[in-house]
């Protein structure tokens, strides 16, 4: 069973990363339907501002609590955040509260020994708000791929896009369960789900941007072909582990020299984009959200790492 620490700091090095993930979600749907579709632009604005609120709270608890390795990784936010938000608010009118990165930048990691009552009844309280609310977001992006799948809406987003975010939701709501059920978490078979989870998330990342990049742009296309191949092999490799058949270690490694690549494609990749360098149908905020999903994952691949060193 978790100790009350542990919960609380779990809880909030999560919400931190994942809540503004949720957000960015509803807002690259929120940008992608079509005006006869105004309801559930409507809906999708509904979420973001949501999000936003559960951000805020999260961060307003967060100062001298959360962990000092995930304000340090890159996954909270990045030195793009705050230009790509302002650039992606620019392009589409709608606005981004860029107060809220600004405050993350300020944020303190802690070294409390002790969670006083209080503190652990308000992030169990924002468990339950964030349990809700991603739920509630799951079946909205359900019912978007359901319609798109049928021919009934046309969005800009890929449908594989689509589907690959309402993951990602389902992931933050069974790991938000976990934490508020104070389940230990045994950091073996955690290495063996989140290897396969996030090389897949990798692999579809690498062929967003291969299709979202400009025609003219065959350098950089060739490159996230490539790395979209390199994650799809560690995907099947993460799934040989779990079946006992090929060696965890050797997959962490090889997981974690392709996602520091992958994260520095993608860091020179939202640095083009926000100088205007890179042609594409990339909106800024979309690149610097992939970037920090890779920071994520290599923080955990670390942690790997290091277990199986010990």
């Amino acid at each position: 069973m978790l100790s009350n620490m542990d919960f609380v700091r779990q809880s909030l090095d999560i919400h931190l990363f994942f809540a503004r993930i949720m957000k960015e979600h509803s807002f690259f749907l929120e940008a992608g339907f079509t005006p006869r579709d105004a309801n559930f632009i409507q809906q999708a604005d509904a979420f973001r501002k949501a999000f936003d609120g559960l951000l805020g709270e999260a961060v307003s608890l967060s100062n001298g609590v959360v962990s000092p390795g995930v304000l340090q990784s890159g996954e909270v936010i990045t030195p793009y955040t705050l230009k790509a938000e302002m650039a992606s608010s620019y392009f589409t009118g709608v606005h981004i509260p860029t107060e809220l990165t600004q405050a993350e930048a300020g944020l303190a990691g802690g070294g409390l020994m002790a969670v006083n009552p209080m503190l652990e009844q308000r992030v169990s309280m924002l468990n339950q708000r964030a349990m809700s609310l991603v739920a509630a977001l799951i079946q909205f992006k359900t019912t978007i791929l359901s319609n798109v799948l049928s021919c009934k809406m046309f969005t800009v987003n890929y449908p594989l896009l689509i589907d690959h975010i309402l993951r990602e939701a389902k992931f933050y709501l069974r790991t938000v369960q976990r934490i508020q059920n104070r389940e230990n978490i045994n950091v073996e078979r955690e290495a063996f789900e989140q290897e396969l989870f996030w090389n897949r998330i990798m692999a579809e990342h690498a062929k967003f941007i291969r299709g979202l990049l400009d025609p003219t742009e065959n350098e950089l296309i060739n490159k996230a072909n490539d790395f979209g191949n390199e994650f799809d092999q560690l995907t099947e490799k993460a799934k040989a582990a779990m079946d006992m058949t090929v060696p965890l270690a050797k997959v962490t490694d090889e997981s974690l020299r392709a996602t520091q690549a992958i994260r520095d494609f993608k860091a020179q990749g939202t640095q083009g984009l926000l100088e205007c360098k890179v042609r594409s149908i990339i909106i800024p905020l979309l690149g610097d959200h992939t970037l920090r999903e890779a920071n994520h994952y290599l923080r955990l691949l670390k942690i790997f790492d290091m277990d199986k060193n010990r």
